[in-house]
């Protein structure tokens, strides 16, 4: 169960109980949804739906940390509290960079050897849930870690907001192929995505040696 400061202020307490609800909701939704997306790019032989599915479960990941997070806020002292946040933002990074090398190595591999993602009706269903789902958790997991000063939080949520844009991404992926025969347009897409994961994770990183310092 997850517990409060009695300390603290009912309001403070309340975004607490939020995030901590936010997490929760992030982890069983990117269960499913990786879960579904695997097995349905196993099935329709598409790689982009595959990892699609696999960046679920690295989302998973990032929704647990946060869980660990705000599990037991009522019985740390505020020291315990801030190594416990600087430790948590430090893995979010590093679930960036994990998916970033993952997404850089797909990528070139379906350019190599012009691997063709097929159309598939599910995955294009899940991604159009992902886009309506995902944008209101970044923005609610972003203003309550900005409220409560959580670089973890704020983190964690911008990592929901690379989900949408590899959401984007496989949409365009498996359209532009389906509709004009360009397959390399899923793998450039990657690409660019890498790049954002990558950048992200350094400068979560950054800001936190700077918070230490």
């Amino acid at each position: 169960m997850e517990t409060l400061n009695p300390n603290l202020s009912p309001e403070y307490n309340g975004q607490h109980k939020r995030a901590f609800l936010l997490s929760l909701f992030t982890v069983a939704y990117n269960l499913l949804e990786g879960v579904i997306s695997v097995i349905a790019g196993m099935l329709s032989g598409s790689i982009a739906l595959v990892g699609f599915g696999l960046d679920s479960f690295v989302e998973s990941l990032s929704g647990g940390i946060m869980i660990w997070r705000f599990r037991g806020l009522g019985n740390i002292s505020p020291e315990e509290e801030e190594r416990m946040e600087a430790k948590a933002a430090k893995l979010v990074a590093y679930t960036f960079f994990i998916l970033g090398v993952y997404v850089l190595y797909e990528s070139f591999k379906k350019l190599i050897l012009q691997d063709m993602p097929e159309p598939s009706l599910i995955g294009i269903i899940i991604a159009v849930v992902s886009l309506v789902v995902m944008p209101v958790l970044f923005f609610m997991k972003y203003r309550i870690g900005k409220s409560i000063g959580s670089r973890s939080l704020v983190a964690d949520s911008k990592q929901t907001l690379v989900c949408c844009y590899l959401s984007v991404a496989l949409l365009a992926g498996l359209g532009l192929n389906y509709l004009y025969g360009l397959w390399w347009a899923d793998p450039v897409a990657g690409l660019i995505i890498v790049v954002f994961l990558m950048r992200e994770g350094y400068e979560i990183l950054k800001e936190g040696k700077a918070g230490c310092c």
